[in-house]
Parts: structure tokens; C-alpha cells; sequence
């Protein structure tokens, strides 16, 4: 009996699923023209603004970039091999510095471990010290 009742609440639940896809609103329906234009995801004009505001720097550029990165390597040098990673980790690691973590050391090493690279906490202390004395976390 309840084997019956699951298989017909499963059936239901798909057909209800169904029936909530199957509209025929496209963007060339008259009352969609407003939609056809606006893409799915536009980014807010306001980003960079909620950056400052969670203390994320901007994206280092040109001699400011080779300084982080090689202030980064210092500390543990497999963490550049994914230099993009290694800066959005900087530009986010900053937030902590910026906003007083707890354990900010912990959570450098957390955010610079990534795919095959393992950053240890006393690593993470480095890279603390490094983002600090480059005055890079000055948002």
C-alpha cells in the first residue's frame, strides 16, 4: 500500500513539474518583447562599491600584480601556480584582514588551498604578513 502511495505522489509531483514548463511564452510572444531584451544576469553597477565596502581591493594590474605574486610564493610557493587564484584568494583573504576574523591565519590557509595546493596555517600567517606589509589589503 505504501509502495502505491509513494509511486502516485511521485507522479503527481512530475506532472505538476511538467505542466509548469510547458508554457509557450517565447521572446517573440507579444507580451514578452520586455523580457527578450534583458539578459538572465546583469551585474550590478554597484559591484566594485560592495567590494570597498567588504574590504576587497581591486584587481592588482601590471608591477602591482608581479609584487603580490611574488609576495604570495614566499609564503608557499604552489600557490602562484594558479595566479588568478592565488589573486581573487588575496583580494578575498583582504575582507578577513579588513573586517577582524577571528582566525585569520586559519582562514588564509583555507582560501589558499585549492585543486592541488595545500597551504598550512603557519603559511597562512605568511601570507597575512605579506598582504599587510604590501598594503595591499587598504581598500
Amino acid at each position: 500500500m505504501n509502495t502505491r502511495i509513494t509511486v502516485a505522489a511521485i507522479l503527481g509531483a512530475t506532472a505538476l513539474a511538467l505542466t509548469a514548463c510547458s508554457g509557450t511564452d517565447t521572446a517573440d510572444s507579444p507580451g514578452n518583447a520586455k523580457h527578450a531584451a534583458t539578459p538572465k544576469f546583469t551585474p550590478s553597477p554597484g559591484w566594485s562599491a560592495a567590494e570597498k565596502a567588504a574590504g576587497i581591493p581591486p584587481k592588482p594590474t601590471g608591477a602591482k600584480r608581479a609584487e603580490l605574486l611574488r609576495a604570495l610564493a614566499a609564503a608557499n610557493p604552489d600557490i602562484v601556480k594558479y595566479e588568478d587564484k592565488a589573486i581573487e584568494a588575496a583580494r578575498n583573504q583582504c575582507s578577513a584582514i579588513n573586517g577582524g576574523a577571528h582566525k585569520p591565519d586559519w582562514t588564509a590557509s583555507q582560501r589558499f588551498s585549492y585543486k592541488d595546493v595545500t597551504t598550512s596555517e603557519a603559511q597562512g600567517k605568511q601570507i597575512n604578513e605579506a598582504l599587510k606589509g604590501l598594503g595591499f589589503c587598504k581598500a
